[in-house]
């Protein structure tokens, strides 16, 4: 055999064996992974464009669906990736932006429902993702520090007064969420490292607790995979939480879940989803199914895949009086499953403890497997207009009464 011959035989082997494992790559995408096109694709359409051509009244194909009698706008745009929403206590929305490492103030004083400008307030963190205010006070939740602020309304600027914490390092869910309460205890969140392992370090999959100046923290709730977005319902005092379950396990489980977090309270991950089911897959021995019956459960579950992320109670008067007290969740969509799911706001409603049941908000952010949009956190301000952020198109929508 010559070696021409052989040079051929080498070639086509070798072309057979990367479209192999092209073949074996494609398939390992469809059945594990999933439908990955909305997350990694842009979008066909440019939705701020076709909203902002509605609010005007020119004819347009609007992709968004809302129920009840609303309308939405697009309040800043050309942000990146826009994350966690706050106002400050005269009014001024702020958004973090995670991957830049800067939070921005947006005013809009001539009130046409529009920010007048972006301006800078922090830059340089490192992975600023929770903002939280109290008593006129900036608190920003980095990758590994909780800092407090002094804030400045008239200048919309922030000056740094101390760290209150060091957070612990995780190279997997790098989001630090944080709420304040009423008597000035710090709240934050903190993520797992990984998709389901156990941890090393006690304070990941945690909500922790801190005193007003950053003293004596620990562990208020466990067992939480990722939390990624708190709320405080006023009217009682919970935290309440979103949680995103883990993933493999296929088109639908682990549930997503809404939390209401509880002083020592197991939420169950690793061994545990939706609160009481054991997690064969990651304990195939049984050896801690008893940890089970102990953990927490949900007060509602969602939707595998639908990543929920930011939530608030209803305290609005543009919003309908049975509305009131009901809780707004944004799901920010799947990346892993076969069918895309969430990429939607929805309503649940809200009974004492416990959500009966849950209705769509607004839709149309996903068309087959395109994602125009993925929404990420809501925030009321004063006028009880509702924003919502999203970082796949880097904008903030304006809801308003119609």
């Amino acid at each position: 055999m010559t070696n021409f011959s052989k040079s051929k035989k080498l070639l086509v082997l070798g072309v057979g064996i990367i479209v192999l494992l092209i073949l074996s790559f494609l398939w390992l995408i469809k059945t594990r992974v999933g439908d990955i096109r909305p997350i990694i694709l842009p979008p066909s359409k440019d939705l701020p464009k076709i909203i902002e051509k509605q609010n005007v009244g020119e004819p347009v194909d609007f992709p968004l669906k809302i129920t009840g009698n609303f309308k939405i706008g697009i309040f800043a745009k050309d942000l990146g990736a826009a994350r966690d929403l706050q106002v400050s206590p005269e009014g001024t929305l702020l958004v973090s932006l995670k991957n830049s490492g800067t939070i921005y103030a947006l005013p809009d004083k001539d009130k046409d429902g529009k920010a007048d400008q972006k301006i800078k307030v922090l830059e340089g963190l490192d992975k600023p993702h929770g903002l939280a205010f109290h008593n006129g006070k900036l608190f920003v939740a980095e990758l590994r520090r909780v800092s407090r602020y002094f804030w400045n309304e008239k200048s919309l600027s922030a000056k740094f007064e101390k760290k209150l914490f060091d957070l612990p390092y995780n190279g997997g869910h790098s989001t630090r969420s944080i709420v304040v309460d009423r008597g000035g205890k710090i709240f934050v969140s903190i993520g797992s490292s990984c998709n389901v392992c156990v941890e090393k370090d006690p304070w990941l999959t945690t909500v922790i607790v801190l005193d007003r100046d950053g003293s004596r923290p620990r562990v208020y709730a466990t067992g939480l995979r990722n939390a990624v977005f708190m709320t405080i319902r006023s009217s009682t005092g919970q935290i309440w939480a979103t949680e995103m379950g883990r993933d493999w396990l296929g088109d639908n489980l682990p549930p997503d879940e809404v939390n209401i977090l509880k002083d020592g309270a197991d939420y169950g991950w690793p061994y545990c989803y939706a609160g009481k089911t054991h997690d064969s897959d990651f304990d195939p021995q049984g050896k801690f199914k008893e940890r089970c019956k102990k953990s927490t459960a949900p007060v509602y579950k969602i939707q595998a895949h639908s990543a929920p992320l930011g939530l608030t109670f209803i305290d609005s008067a543009q919003f309908p009086k049975s509305w009131q007290g009901d809780l707004l969740v944004s799901y920010h969509g799947s990346w892993n499953r076969s069918v895309p799911t969430g990429y939607k706001i929805v309503r649940l409603k809200v009974d004492g403890n416990k959500i009966p049941s849950g209705e769509d908000f607004i839709t149309g952010f996903l068309q087959g497997s395109d994602a125009l949009g993925r929404p990420v956190d809501l925030e009321f301000d004063k006028a009880g207009s509702l924003y919502i952020s999203d970082d796949k198109i880097g904008v903030i929508y304006k809801v308003v009464k119609n």
